[in-house]
């Protein structure tokens, strides 16, 4: 398997309408063979919720809350929910940018958006919205995000 996901520039980040002004992150992304479906050759669900995994948690490690650091703490991030729009296909070799920012926070969770965006046309592949919780594992209960990371991230 190829890790070729790779941090965007500030510069190398689209303006759209859509994005916020600030506190987008991006990774630079070329799809590869293992992450596209059996019998039609673009790339599956399960890749591109991988991408939105991958990139919410490499934006949690650029704002100070790394996965790792977190499991330490005894804390971890927990899916509540993806709503994901698939819009259209990313083929073998077709370069991605992926988009992330946090829409919303809130004392123990957010909502954010990420966007997979074909970087030969510029056309949006496919658009998630998705709120993830901070859980105590212990517990299993809620736990607030840490000052520095809610400064990290408005």
């Amino acid at each position: 398997m190829v890790d070729d996901f790779t941090q965007a520039t500030e510069a190398e980040i689209p303006h759209r309408a859509e994005l916020p002004a600030r506190g987008v992150f991006a990774l630079w992304h070329t799809v590869q063979e293992h992450e596209t479906s059996a019998l039609v050759p673009h790339a599956n669900n399960i890749a591109i919720v991988g991408w939105i995994d991958l990139i919410a948690s490499r934006h949690g490690d650029e704002a100070g809350a790394s996965r790792t650091e977190l499991a330490a703490a005894g804390q971890m991030w927990f899916v509540a929910r993806h709503e994901i729009d698939y819009l259209a296909e990313a083929f073998i070799g077709d370069r991605l940018l992926l988009l992330t920012w946090v829409e919303k926070l809130g004392r123990t969770s957010l909502s954010r958006a990420t966007r997979v965006v074909r970087a030969a046309d510029g056309i949006v592949m496919a658009r998630a919205t998705s709120r993830w919780a901070l859980v105590d594992l212990e517990t299993r209960r809620p736990a607030p995000i840490a000052p520095s990371v809610r400064a990290a991230w408005l």
